[in-house]
């Protein structure tokens, strides 16, 4: 299916071309003609899939221009924030609408000049679009379109109450698009009551990794980690990578490491200002830095062209927070690589990711590195045999665990 099938007027169809688009991805083609309609959608896709263009493109095409704010995208943290006003802005070029970002982290005033100018689509994270509303800032009264991007995110992150609130403030009719990787019980449970008949669109099962990934396990003593991880990237010729750590603390030890040895790094998570966080999301995209050092505040939404490999220095909490963050590279047709490194620890939760996935993940080694020896656990509680053994390929069994030398 083309883009000009969907049911796009010209406007919308232009800004498609703009943004270097040439057929729709199954998201966008399943969700843009429901959205088109008026209907309420409640869309589940993977990460690197197209969901922003899914609901940017129906609302810029349906809402009026007029400087009232007639569209409203609510989105859990300031990245993606930016992110989608750059897709909207790109395609409101072409539509004529004015689209404004208002998230924290950055001055207000900057934000309030903008709304003042008047704006059609606001992007905002919940705090600031609340502070702004009730400083009489930001006028909710006219919104008649809704977007809860990663619903199950802000709900994750305690933001529902705030989110709750910002129901309140908006029109009960109007029209309600919720996009997200994925929409459990949980969820459903939370958001039922805010949707008119919706219509559900999944164009992939929870859980699934993006099949263009290879997924990789390196078992490592936990004392080697950082060692290992800059063994990693002697190894690896060309990278693009971001290396996913569990804390701040962590993030920043990590970055240190790899600077000293000669990897070129930059770091992100909540401490960093604003300001920090864009100039180096600006130049890991740029180039300049070849590893982004990071926490989960990235795992979800930025879209940055061309990654190579996602490192899981630390294992994720939640078999679905691995999803999102191997879906960070292999996007856009490319493939990638996703390397998790596993202590004894972490074997837990590999063996619970691997049971959502249904496979199990290939352990490897890198050449040359002076391992310790290392015990982990049997691996027999996973969903199938392990498919390649460790060093020199010797595997000796002990009681309830297993020894690779």
């Amino acid at each position: 299916m083309r883009f000009q099938e969907l049911g796009l007027g010209r406007a919308a169809l232009d800004g498609v071309e703009s943004l270097g688009y040439e057929d729709p991805t199954p998201i966008q083609e399943q969700a843009i003609p429901y959205a088109l309609e008026g209907r309420d959608v409640l869309a589940c896709a993977q990460t690197g899939t197209g969901k922003t263009a899914a609901f940017v493109l129906p609302i810029l095409d349906r809402i009026p221009v007029r400087g009232t704010v007639s569209a409203l995208i609510v989105t859990p943290t300031r990245e993606l924030c930016v992110q989608i006003e750059e897709v909207a802005e790109t395609v409101a070029s072409a539509t004529g609408h004015r689209v404004v970002a208002v998230y924290g982290g950055v001055g207000y005033e900057p934000q309030i000049k903008q709304l003042k100018r008047g704006v059609d689509l606001v992007v905002a994270t919940p705090g600031r679009l609340l502070d702004l509303q009730r400083r009489g800032d930001l006028d909710l009264s006219e919104v008649s379109v809704l977007v809860l991007d990663e619903a199950d995110r802000m709900l994750d992150m305690g933001f529902w109450p705030d989110v709750r609130k910002i129901l309140s403030l908006i029109p009960k009719k109007r029209q309600n698009l919720l996009f997200s990787a994925t929409l459990d019980a949980r969820v459903l449970r939370v958001i039922g009551d805010t949707l008119t008949d919706p219509v559900q669109v999944d164009v992939a099962p929870a859980a699934t990794p993006v099949d263009l990934i290879e997924q990789r396990v390196y078992p490592v003593d936990a004392s080697q980690k950082v060692e290992l991880l800059i063994a990693m990237f002697k190894e690896w010729d060309e990278y693009l990578a971001i290396v996913f750590t569990r804390t701040k603390q962590r993030a920043d030890r990590v970055e240190q490491a790899l600077a000293s040895s000669g990897v070129p790094c930059v770091t992100i998570h909540s401490d960093r200002s604003q300001s920090q966080r864009t100039q180096a999301l600006k130049n890991f995209k740029e180039g300049k830095h070849s590893v982004l050092v990071a926490t989960d505040v990235v795992a979800r939404g930025i879209d940055i062209e061309g990654i190579t490999h996602v490192v899981n220095y630390d294992m994720p909490d939640k078999p679905d927070e691995y999803i999102h963050r191997i879906g960070r590279t292999a996007r856009a047709g490319l493939t990638g690589v996703a390397a998790t490194l596993a202590s004894y620890d972490d074997y837990e939760q590999l063996y619970t990711i691997e049971r959502e996935m249904g496979m199990t993940l290939t352990s490897v080694d890198v050449e040359g590195f002076a391992y310790k020896d290392r015990v982990l656990p049997r691996r027999d509680r996973a969903t199938a045999a392990p498919r390649s053994a460790f060093s020199g390929g010797v595997m000796r069994r002990r009681g309830a665990t297993r020894r690779w030398r």
